[in-house]
């Protein structure tokens, strides 16, 4: 069973009050609260166990390697990957996917080689390519979106060529909610032997991922979006790719044997792990991975379906308010306008009333120029969320609309 009531007992940040209003967390898209379960196993490595990894022979440093490397395989089950050593710990889905633009791009690009995202991407998944193709010299191609805010898949077909060496694309839009046809993505892009990552930081909180199912080569996402700690993130890679590719950080650990002469690198995963790596983070994430699992995904999917179909309903029966992202395949995410209202003004009075929501770009501009505003309002929703949430949510929106003189 679904016990909202027992799951919002999980996360103590809930239960308190904002400007003497109940408090409504509508920003789960930039960061998730943590559970307590998470909390108290940060405080118990901190208070118990720290202790510098791999590279000790005492019994912390013992401990706290074996915590870490069992938080690996917890990600590893958690997302299907083949191997325990196809999970790199990295500092979130910005540091995965500016990592794989180095290592890759050292590899496999040369001048001319052609780069494709989409019109959807989040900057992290924009600049980093940006950045290979002024080193390489190579040329980055966008999947143009329709005005529901979908990739336009013939327009993606035809952009594949002999010349594409990786396609990068979101799996859901931070911005707009759109979740995007990556199997079919994959697939057509295989059929050119083109390898494929997938931006995960929106998606891995609120659907199973199962990268071998989806046969994608490179997942990447943050620990702090699906209930775990800052500054952990995975960059999961095929076995073939990572044994290729050239570490993009010298340092501890990465290496095999170190002479002024040559530099040995060490085996996968350490060879992408250099220096002291955020262990305590990955062992916070661990924990958060199996709190999601207790739950069950499937279930927290179903009941974050039902939140955003009663927020659309709610949400369509409000005048003069335009949602951006309108697909039918859409995570329980919404982004909007009240009439002529600048998205902050919306979001300073929402905060007054108790709820917190993001406004601006998103670190999405191109999404924001696509449909020639400056910025929207985004409430995003997850499983600690409620019906009774969205109506004072809902009610804050009317009150804006007075506020203004709206009708």
């Amino acid at each position: 069973m679904f016990d909202i009531n027992k799951i919002r007992a999980d996360f103590p940040i809930l239960n308190q009050k904002i400007y003497n209003k109940p408090f409504v967390y509508f920003d789960n898209g930039a960061t998730t609260q943590k559970p307590q379960i998470v909390i108290d196993r940060m405080v118990e490595i901190f208070t118990k166990e720290n202790s510098n990894i791999h590279r000790g022979v005492h019994y912390l440093s013992g401990k706290m390697t074996e915590s870490y490397e069992n938080a690996r395989a917890i990600v590893k089950n958690f997302i299907n990957a083949k191997y325990n050593h196809e999970i790199i710990f990295t500092s979130g889905t910005t540091g995965s996917i500016n990592a794989l633009a180095f290592s890759f791009g050292e590899k496999y690009i040369s001048e001319g080689d052609e780069i494709l995202i989409s019109a959807l991407e989040h900057h992290a998944n924009i600049v980093p390519w940006q950045m290979l193709c002024e080193r390489k010299n190579a040329i980055l191609k966008v999947i143009p979106i329709n005005d529901k805010g979908e990739i336009i898949f013939e327009e993606y077909e035809k952009l594949l060529s002999d010349k594409t060496k990786i396609v990068a694309v979101n799996h859901i839009s931070n911005s707009l909610g759109t979740i995007n046809p990556i199997k079919e993505i994959i697939a057509k892009a295989h059929e050119h032997n083109i390898p494929v990552l997938i931006d995960g930081a929106q998606s891995i909180q609120h659907t199973i991922i199962d990268v071998q199912e989806l046969d994608c080569d490179f997942f990447a996402f943050s620990g702090h979006k699906v209930y775990g700690p800052n500054g952990i993130g995975v960059l999961y890679g095929k076995e073939k790719y990572l044994e290729e590719m050239p570490p993009y950080q010298g340092g501890g650990d990465m290496v095999k044997s170190v002479t002024f002469e040559k530099t040995i690198y060490n085996r996968l995963p350490f060879k992408f792990e250099a220096g002291t790596t955020n262990y305590t983070g990955a062992v916070g994430l661990g924990t958060a991975i199996e709190y999601i699992q207790s739950l069950g995904i499937e279930n927290i999917a179903n009941y974050e379906a039902k939140l955003l179909q009663y927020a659309n309903k709610k949400l369509a029966g409000i005048e003069n308010l335009t949602i951006y992202g309108t697909s039918e395949h859409k995570a329980s995410v919404i982004s909007f306008l009240v009439n002529t209202v600048h998205h902050y003004d919306t979001g300073m009075i929402l905060d007054k009333l108790g709820i917190a929501v993001r406004t601006g770009t998103h670190c999405t501009e191109p999404i924001m120029q696509r449909f020639n505003i400056q910025g929207t309002v985004r409430a995003s929703m997850c499983f600690y969320n409620t019906i009774e949430e969205i109506d004072l949510f809902v009610e804050a929106i009317i009150r804006v609309k007075k506020m203004f003189g709206i009708s």
